[in-house]
């Protein structure tokens, strides 16, 4: 197999023990920053939109089976964020956006999304107000997903990824 499909798996890894076990310690109002869907979106970006969907729902799939929470919901929201962030896939642009400020831009609109649709099929509450939901379960993880890729971006350039 070729390396590019291997060393996302690879990195997947131990971002997935970091998020299970560290990065809930550093929750602000019960928002926790998703570090797995920066690596998806960084990866989307590089290598197009099928790659960003296939490896978005290899990413849910196997955050899922690890976790122990509801199988599909986070498949399906990390599926439809590699697909939105494979949209920035373009190969004039690439560059620009991973090694700019954009990069945290497309992080926080992929990142609502998936905590909306995360939120949405694995919440018991039925009866919340969908525009309280909005706020608390997609915003507040998106924009602190959004900051912690800033800070990934300024320490860890892009083209050591690559």
């Amino acid at each position: 197999m070729k390396y590019q499909f291997i060393f996302p798996v690879l990195l997947f890894i131990p971002l997935l023990i970091l998020q299970t076990t560290i990065i809930p310690l550093f929750s602000v109002y019960s928002a926790v920053p998703d570090l797995i869907l920066i690596l998806l979106v960084f990866y989307a970006i590089s290598y197009g939109q099928i790659f960003g969907t296939f490896l978005g729902f290899g990413y849910g799939f196997l955050f899922d089976l690890i976790t122990g929470s509801l199988l599909g919901s986070a498949m399906l929201s990390k599926t439809v964020a590699g697909f939105i962030a494979g949209y920035f896939s373009n190969e004039n642009k690439r560059d620009v956006y991973l090694r700019s400020y954009i990069f945290s831009f497309i992080v926080f609109l992929c990142a609502v999304i998936d905590s909306i649709v995360y939120s949405f099929f694995s919440s018991a509450e039925l009866q919340r107000n969908f525009l309280l939901l909005f706020f608390e379960q997609g915003l507040l993880p998106g924009l602190y997903t959004a900051v912690i890729s800033i800070i990934v971006f300024i320490f860890l350039p892009a083209r050591r990824l690559t």
